[in-house]
């Protein structure tokens, strides 16, 4: 006959490593499908607001509001839906779901998706703007071995103004 020992559980009651504390919150994984993975991301959630400078050694999500400078050269900055900018943000790829007011300096890329909003001069060696998002300043785009402050000749330059009216920047 069976006995149940200290050691094991009782059925019906679920083991401690199941049950996740009350004050446990989601991962990335689970929010954000385009995110990376938790480890090596730092995130400013929806009820966060931060005022000042951020640099750092790793990418962040932004989901809340920042204002000041957001400097984070060899890393993806990812500003989320509900995510407000108002920053200069310097980094090896941007993302921009949310809203952004200030410059956008990228090594690598930039990427406006079709619900982002970006007011603001963009430097980088690739950009991308899906349909539907609302961009306004110019564009420089640069090889990507050229230094963030480096200018490149006049004719690889170029500037373009996109803001559709019927676009919603709120």
């Amino acid at each position: 006959m069976w006995k149940p020992n200290q050691n094991e559980p009782l059925r019906g009651t679920p083991s401690p490593e199941v049950q996740a504390p009350a004050h446990a919150v989601p991962t990335i994984e689970t929010t954000n499908r385009n995110a990376a993975p938790a480890g090596d991301q730092a995130v400013i959630s929806k009820g966060l607001f931060v005022k000042g400078e951020i640099s750092g050694t790793e990418s962040l999500y932004i989901d809340g509001k920042v204002e000041g400078s957001i400097n984070l050269p060899g890393n993806r900055v990812t500003i989320g839906r509900n995510g407000t900018v108002g920053a200069n943000v310097t980094a090896r790829e941007v993302v921009v779901m949310g809203k952004v007011r200030g410059n956008v300096s990228a090594s690598d890329r930039v990427d406006i998706r079709a619900e982002g909003a970006l007011s603001g001069d963009v430097s980088a060696a690739r950009i991308s703007i899906e349909d539907g998002a609302f961009f306004k300043g110019g564009i420089d785009i640069r090889k990507a071995d050229a230094k963030p402050g480096q200018t490149p000749p006049a004719a690889s330059q170029s500037a373009v103004t996109a803001a559709p009216e019927a676009s919603k920047v709120g």
